[in-house]
């Protein structure tokens, strides 16, 4: 998962648990507004050569063996810190947060993580039996629901959904060390800019969206590590410049990229 450094802690409210999905059957609903497939499908098996070809992008957007699709509404958790560390999360729509809650009771945001990346990976590349921190969704999200045991499996068998895992895991790697460089040398004003940059998806090979999922100032504080109000004055500042509309929906423009070229 990616991180912004050590972000300042914060007090916030509990997350909705969700009831663990190896109690809940298919086509039952669960408690809090957790929803599961009930008809489990089958990837259409492609051909070459007269061989079957697997399908990366089949198995992270289809039920089948091991894989169940959840559906959580906003505040609604995939996983909490403490739970077990028994599957992969594949984000198929919506965004989350990661957080983690300390002794005391704070909260800290570690990272936002939208649709095409993975959750809860470090079950899969830590001996960690506990989950080390909280999955909550920020919109209206469906998640893949991959067991530890499927996907250790499939990534030893297809090595086209290797490839995908491992490039995740590396392009993970890079932003983190991405956000602890800009945690230590940046301007908090620089690493706001960055975080909008990011959530609007700027730098990657799809469309930029220019309209960012909802997220609060208190969140964007925890991410860089400022307070809310330092937030609000630079927020202000973006959308007097033109960089930013700021109307209860944040609308990112590409001229925000000005403040990195600024001294």
């Amino acid at each position: 998962m990616s991180t912004s450094g050590m972000p300042a802690s914060s007090q916030g409210p509990p997350a909705k648990r969700v009831p663990s999905v190896a109690s809940v059957r298919p086509a039952i609903r669960a408690t809090g507004g957790v929803t599961y497939s009930s008809q489990p499908q089958t990837p259409k098996p492609q051909r070459r050569n007269g061989e079957m070809v697997f399908d990366p992008k089949a198995f992270l957007t289809q039920t089948g063996l091991g894989r169940t699709v959840l559906s959580l509404k906003t505040h609604e958790s995939a996983f909490a810190q403490g739970d077990p560390a028994d599957a992969v999360f594949y984000v198929q729509k919506g965004q989350m947060k990661v957080t983690v809650i300390s002794k005391n009771g704070k909260e800290a945001t570690l990272a936002l993580v939208g649709a095409g990346e993975f959750l809860g990976e470090d079950s899969i590349v830590l001996a960690h039996p506990l989950r080390l921190a909280t999955a909550t969704a920020m919109t209206e999200c469906e998640l893949l629901r991959i067991s530890k045991a499927e996907m250790v499996r499939v990534l030893h068998q297809e090595h086209a959904l290797s490839d995908v895992f491992v490039a995740f895991l590396l392009a993970r790697n890079a932003r983190i060390q991405a956000d602890l460089v800009d945690q230590l040398f940046n301007s908090s004003e620089k690493r706001l800019a960055r975080i909008l940059l990011l959530l609007a998806q700027f730098g990657k090979e799809s469309k930029p969206e220019t309209v960012v999922p909802k997220v609060s100032q208190e969140i964007l504080a925890e991410m860089i590590g400022t307070t809310r109000s330092r937030v609000s004055f630079f927020m202000n500042r973006f959308r007097k410049l033109g960089f930013i509309e700021y109307n209860g929906e944040i609308r990112v423009h590409n001229s925000l990229l000005n403040i990195f070229l600024q001294e």
